[in-house]
């Protein structure tokens, strides 16, 4: 039986730049890769409204796992059929991993008053605030707000507040995951268990087994880096590498962003006449997965 090599990337500071949030530099490996039908999903902290603009600009037309593995959207059709465990909701086949944003921020509310002078939440901040903080367009800063499963928090405590929080936190049954910029609270959820279970629906609905390729930069991708059959860890211009805990093959790029993306897909998949060969044999022996 034939493998299917699947890519799962990180979006900001990962396919994205962290300053200027371009791609050009993987355009053209963008373009090798949909040429071979590998299927290239994002994993990100991002937004439903985010993506679904952002889909359109790279060009994208597979499923993608928004706000930190809460969520996963399917485009409906991209599978023969509907996936179990899903809800049809426009234009997707919806996938939910954890309880909406509403109870997120009221578990806040109760129990985190104390450390309200700490950190200022996504919910509080304006457009305007939200592009200071992040370089953020009004419009891409508008659709970054509107988040349905998880908050992110803006942290200006020191780091044994900080700690004390995360702990606050994990009494009341909420999780926290540090990003490239926010600490986000929610529920038990995180982009490896996404990617793990979205791998197991197209082995399902192929009938062939697959192989996963994740990147990412921070550490709120290392789960999805540690459950990933290969690893690529894209260098960041703000933070070390995150140390990861992985016994499958694991990559660190010499480039930053989108730059270090193509280097190390380029590498993995595209350099190597070995590996470029099989994967070609893999890509064209397999029906297009919808064709990302």
């Amino acid at each position: 039986m034939t493998t299917k090599p699947l890519i799962f990337t990180d979006i900001d500071g990962t396919l994205l730049d962290h300053f200027d949030y371009s791609f050009s530099d993987a355009i053209e490996v963008i373009e090798a890769l949909n040429e071979r039908h590998i299927p290239i999903i994002a994993n990100t902290s991002k937004t439903f409204a985010e993506m679904e603009k952002l889909q359109q600009t790279f060009g994208f037309n597979s499923p993608f796992i928004s706000e930190n593995g809460a969520v996963i959207y399917i485009p409906i059709g991209y599978f023969s059929q509907q996936p179990q465990d899903t809800l049809t909701q426009g234009y997707y086949w919806v996938k939910e991993f954890c309880q909406p944003r509403q109870y997120w921020l009221e578990l806040l509310h109760q129990h985190a008053q104390a450390f309200n002078d700490n950190f200022i939440g996504f919910s509080s901040l304006s457009v305007e605030e939200l592009c200071e903080v992040t370089d953020l367009s009004p419009d891409n800063a508008t659709l970054a707000l509107v988040r349905h499963y998880g908050e992110p928090l803006l942290w200006q405590g020191d780091d044994v507040s900080k700690q004390a929080f995360i702990e606050l936190m994990a009494s009341v049954g909420a999780h926290t995951l540090q990003g490239g910029r926010f600490l986000h609270v929610g529920g038990d959820t995180d982009k490896g268990k996404a990617m793990q279970w979205l791998a197991a629906v197209y082995a399902e609905q192929y009938g062939t087994l697959v192989s996963t390729i994740a990147l990412g930069d921070s550490g709120n991708d290392n789960a999805m880096l540690e459950a990933a059959d290969i690893a690529i860890q894209i260098k960041s211009p703000v933070h070390p590498f995150p140390l990861l805990t992985t016994k499958n093959p694991s990559i660190k790029s010499s480039e930053y962003g989108p730059k270090g993306w193509a280097e190390c897909i380029k590498q993995t998949l595209l350099s190597s006449s070995e590996t470029s060969s099989v994967l070609a044999e893999l890509a064209v022996s397999q029906p297009s997965f919808g064709g990302a």
